[in-house]
């Protein structure tokens, strides 16, 4: 008997995992047959600290400490450059606000991204605080920690029954049954699927998809050192990734739990965008893919055991923030578990628990 079954390996699962397996037994189950498959390994991989509704962005800021420090930290320089046409200049405004950037000339952003188009772009605004996380090695970490900790992480694993007896939670998969005294729905586009299965109420988690294209780097540039770059209202957005460029419309089209692929005409929408504020054309296409971002209707995330179910335990609706959050967040829904006091403010915690979307 497990103290804890967690089910869902990516991100989510394997922070709450990884937190938890220092108060108990832990086994992962995620149903690929890899970790992070899904949203998690389709991550833009940015620690943006003020991105993000207040309570998402307390997580992210509590969670830096861990990103610069934890295994040698998973942090390296990154920045984020904001361009906006001449009619944007009101969200152009919010977003430099919002996202603590700094107003500079169009010529200083050309001179930090060659490519932007001084014919197009009449704002820009830049800061270095914006980071590129490791999350990879930060999957694997956690993984590392509950094995350590006597914990098991399965993959192949996907939960086909759920029933809560008199002695706990028993979640069925193809490789044999599984107990514990708690379970922890991890289970990100499915949160809400696994909750069903389980017999509790769902709380209306909806994934959103969210498209992505590698290009060839740019007339030939050399983009490692370049920040993302960012349309207003993150209407679309680039990023450096291995010498090419990942390019993306941000879309959020509501779906349902998939394998997840992107939309020919969004993704064509959106290139088309970010086309508008560089002056190199898009040529080509390497390849293209989609992950899905699931929100809470408040776009909070959700972690802490429900009010009706004590001992199953919500980690979801982590959205675009998964992994910058993870730190912070794997150690709230630890605390709310154990009964131990957060370090974060009452009404930030009231603002994640499950408990606000059962009134």
């Amino acid at each position: 008997m497990n103290d804890f079954v967690v089910i869902g390996g990516g991100i989510a699962g394997l922070s709450a995992g990884a937190r938890l397996s220092a108060h108990g037994t832990v086994t992962v189950l995620e149903a690929e047959d890899a970790l992070g498959y899904h949203a998690s390994g389709r991550s833009a991989a940015l620690y943006e600290p003020n991105y993000g509704k207040p309570a998402v962005v307390a997580l992210s800021v509590a969670s830096g400490e861990y990103h610069r420090s934890a295994n040698g930290g998973y942090l390296t320089p990154r920045g984020l450059l904001l361009v906006a046409g001449a009619s944007q200049e009101a969200a152009f405004a919010q977003d430099v606000e919002e996202l603590g950037l700094v107003p500079i000339s169009v010529e200083q952003a050309r001179s930090i991204v060659p490519i932007v188009n001084p014919d197009t772009v009449s704002f820009a605004a830049h800061h270095e605080a914006a980071l590129d996380i490791d999350t990879d090695r930060m999957l694997q970490d956690f993984a590392r920690l509950i094995r350590a900790n006597g914990g098991a992480v399965l993959t192949g694993a996907r939960a086909s029954g759920i029933h809560r007896g008199d002695s706990g939670w028993q979640v069925a998969t193809a490789g044999g049954t599984h107990t514990a005294h708690n379970l922890v729905n991890a289970a990100g586009a499915w949160a809400d699927e696994i909750a069903a299965l389980a017999g509790i109420a769902t709380i209306g988690i909806t994934p959103y998809r969210r498209s992505m294209a590698r290009l060839p780097a740019p007339g030939g540039h050399d983009v490692t050192g370049w920040p993302m770059l960012m349309g207003v209202a993150e209407s679309w957005y680039a990023k450096p990734d291995a010498g090419k460029l990942l390019v993306s419309p941000a879309d959020e089209d509501a779906t349902h739990p998939h394998g997840a692929f992107a939309d020919d005409m969004v993704l064509a929408e959106g290139l088309a965008r970010y086309e508008e504020m560089v002056t190199e054309p898009v040529t080509r296409v390497e390849t293209n893919w989609a992950g899905l971002r699931s929100f809470a209707p408040d776009r909070a995330l959700v972690l802490g055991p429900d009010p009706l179910q004590p001992d199953f335990i919500w980690c979801a609706g982590q959205g675009g923030y998964g992994f910058q959050t993870a730190p912070a967040a794997s150690q709230l829904l630890a605390d709310l578990v154990t009964g131990k006091s957060s370090e974060l403010d009452a009404d930030i915690v009231a603002e994640l628990t499950p408990g606000r979307l059962r009134k």
